[in-house]
This record gives C-alpha cells, structure tokens and sequence, in this order.
C-alpha cells in the first residue's frame, strides 16, 4: 500500500527539522558561541544548507529548553548560563526524579548491573584522558563533551530500567537544562576524580543487594553535583 498523501512529506519535514535541531544544539554545547551571540535564522540556514523554515521551526524547540531566547523584532540569541537560584531548582528537580528511578529500578538484575558497570567504567576511562588533558593545562573540548555524555549516559541507564516511561521523559526535559548548565563547564571539569568514584559508589551500593543503598548512594552525588556546581557558579 502506498504512503497516505500527505504523510510522506510531514515525516521527512520532521526529520529534516530534527536533523536541524541536532546540528544547532552541537554548536550551542561547543563553547564557541557566547551568551547573548545573536543567532541568525537566515545564515544557519545557508550554513545548513537547507530553507529558514526547520531552521525557525528548531528554533522553537531550543527556546522551550532555555539555551536560547528570542526578543521580539530581535530574533534569537544564545542564553546567559543558569544562575545560582536556577541552578538549585535544577538539581532539586534531578533529586526528586534521579532518586525516585533509582528506587523504581532496585534491586538490580543481573542484566542492569552489567549496563551501569559498563556505563561507569566508559565515564571512568574518558575521565582520565580529561584529567590528563587538565594536568597538562589544555582543555579538549571535543573530549569534554564526550565526557559530559559519558556522565549523562551513566544516569540514563537507571532511567531507561526503572520501568516508568513518563519519569524518562521528564528526565529528557531536564537534560537540555543540564546542557544549558554544562556550557560554562566546557572550559573545564574540575571534579571528575569525585563524579567518577561517587558513580562507582552507586554501582557498588547497587551489587550489594541492599534496597535503600541505591538510593542514598544516588543522593549523594547529586548533592555533591549540586554543591560543586554552585560553587563554580560562584567562583569559589
């Protein structure tokens, strides 16, 4: 049978406007752009090589995720980085969601354990490259986002096993602010050596069987994150 008119052409518009979305959202968490840098519909576009259109349409779906702003008669711009108030609503929000999968998704099966060891021992080798990278006064941009992601992928592995599919979506929500957060961090990542053992002391509390341990391992870290965090928003 063939495709309903019509149908065809909405599904390639939406790729063609997620594929924008993506390619937009790279240059926003590259740290080559900085806040308040105007974003030009019509120069993406040539630069994408592809009509102002899913450029405008990508546009919307950034401005619901706060890394970029729009003025009116002023099109859009890149958006200042979270501060101390947002910052702690952020990882209040991370705290409620974060512990409530993880107690969903405990105790671990032989098959979770293996994935977030996986996930944990990934984060823990580009950890490394990125403290070397520090140690020898060179920030790697490219590696620092893999390591961002690797972090992301680690908390992504208990969302996607504590069986509630609505908890996953608020976490993708939530995700764009942690990107939004991590713009400034790109220049640097100055706990890795305390995101990597406190990732590891989750995994652990996981293996050891015990119900509530998850959890407070879980809790733990995010109040580290969130107390770093603030710090370096600070500048202490």
């Amino acid at each position: 049978m063939s495709a309903t008119p019509g149908l065809r052409g909405g599904i390639e518009r939406r790729g063609l406007r997620d594929h924008v979305y993506e390619r937009i959202l790279e240059l926003l968490l590259s740290g080559g752009l900085e806040p308040g840098a105007r974003l030009g519909i019509d120069t993406i576009a040539r630069d994408l090589d592809v009509s102002p259109t899913p450029v405008r349409e990508a546009m919307v779906q950034l401005e619901r995720t706060g890394l970029v702003t729009r003025e009116a008669l002023k099109g859009y711009r890149v958006a200042p980085p979270l501060g101390a108030d947002q910052l702690a609503e952020l990882f209040d929000a991370r705290l409620m969601l974060e512990t409530t999968a993880t107690r969903m998704a405990a105790p671990a099966g032989p098959e979770l354990l293996a994935e977030l060891r996986r996930a944990q021992q990934q984060h823990a080798r580009i950890g490394e490259r990125v403290a070397e990278a520090l140690d020898a006064g060179r920030v790697d941009l490219p590696l620092t986002a893999e390591y961002f992601a690797a972090d992301t992928g680690f908390h992504a592995v208990l969302l996607h096993h504590c069986g509630n599919r609505y908890l996953l979506d608020m976490s993708e929500t939530l995700g764009a602010q942690l990107h939004r957060m991590r713009q400034t961090a790109l220049r640097g990542v100055p706990d890795v050596e305390e995101a990597v053992a406190e990732h590891a002391a989750v995994v652990e509390a996981f293996a050891s069987g015990e119900v509530d341990a998850p959890v407070a391992a879980m809790t733990r870290h995010l109040q580290n994150v969130r107390e770093r965090s603030l710090r370096l928003e600070r500048g202490d």
